[in-house]
């Protein structure tokens, strides 16, 4: 055993660049990934959270409720994290229409969810590809940011949601 200590011990330092190197490769991916992972978490706990017959709630008529709120940020990420992996993807509001109970929809948000997963580990260089995104084109990487930020969008409105039927949104609450 002692004659191959030198060389695992080699070994382990030639593999420390290409992992920096893949983690540099990465950098601006990461980045989008880590920020919808979060806004993502804060919009599944509210999903899972809220009763059921709190899913028909909306602050005024003129805007989605809940559960439409829920079902139509799990059809966007679906068609958004598509075009960030060049796939073909449904229509944004798909889910929304056709799903209406909170099983449902917490359903349709983790699976869009875990479909994102895929998207966001991606490489920086894969994510510089073109993709067709709303009729324009844009980079997958650009996707990958508008979902994220697309995620943020839709959790300011949750938070009122919650916020007036009197419960503390998830990125309120102490760790």
């Amino acid at each position: 055993m002692r004659p191959l200590r030198p060389l695992l011990a080699t070994l382990a330092l030639a593999a420390v660049p290409m992992i920096a190197q893949a983690q540099e490769e990465s950098a601006a991916v990461n980045t989008s990934r880590m920020l919808w992972e979060q806004l993502t978490g804060y919009i599944t706990a509210a999903a899972e959270e809220l009763p059921e017959e709190k899913y028909s709630y909306r602050p005024t008529p003129e805007v989605r409720s809940f559960g439409q709120l829920i079902g139509h940020v799990a059809g966007a990420q679906h068609l958004i994290c598509a075009a960030a992996m060049g796939e073909p993807g449904g229509g944004e509001d798909d889910i929304e229409k056709s799903r209406t109970t909170k099983a449902d929809l917490v359903a349709a948000l983790k699976a869009s969810t875990e479909y994102c997963a895929r998207a966001y580990k991606q490489t920086d260089k894969a994510a510089q590809q073109p993709t067709k995104l709303f009729g324009q084109q844009q980079t997958r990487l650009y996707a990958l940011t508008l979902n994220a930020t697309h995620n943020g969008e839709h959790y300011g409105n949750i938070v009122t949601y919650l916020r007036i039927n009197g419960l503390v949104p998830p990125s309120s609450r102490r760790q």
